[in-house]
């Protein structure tokens, strides 16, 4: 018990300090993080899950079973990553007057990175499919030549 509080006290601490903070900025900032926080939500709930979920579901009729559990990893990573790098991506926030916000172009670092996690999602697989012991037929443990 005594771990679990010397644990979670620094994180408390630290959410304390962050609403403080917060609510120091005023009511138009906390309003505005408050719309924010749920877009964030309706990002997840409304798009993000359901588009895993349905490839998850089709994952499961298309691909090998040592596939799947590296496809949904991948499918969560890269969506995950991706509603992150949206605001990049589409360049949001970029001022003609600030030409230090924004200064390149993300996409080629998202491609790079959805390709090394499509990559090890690939190696996960193959690698799982030859650690798998293929199974006769007749001889598992439900035949007792009855």
């Amino acid at each position: 018990m005594r771990t679990r509080v010397l644990v979670a006290a620094p994180g408390v601490m630290m959410g304390l300090y962050g609403l403080y903070l917060l609510i120091d900025l005023g009511l138009d900032n906390l309003l505005a993080t408050a719309l924010w926080a749920a877009g964030g939500v309706v990002a997840h709930d409304g798009v993000l899950a359901p588009v895993v979920l349905l490839g998850c579901l089709l994952g499961l009729r298309v691909l090998p079973a040592a596939a799947r559990a590296p496809a949904a990893v991948a499918l969560v990573v890269l969506g995950t990553l991706t509603v992150v790098a949206i605001p990049v991506l589409g360049r949001f926030g970029a001022r003609p007057d600030n030409p230090t916000l924004l200064d390149r172009d993300y996409v080629p670092a998202w491609l790079a990175i959805a390709g090394l996690t499509l990559l090890a999602a690939v190696l996960a697989g193959v690698l799982a499919s030859r650690s798998r012991p293929t199974t006769r037929s007749g001889g598992g443990q439900g035949s007792r030549g009855r």
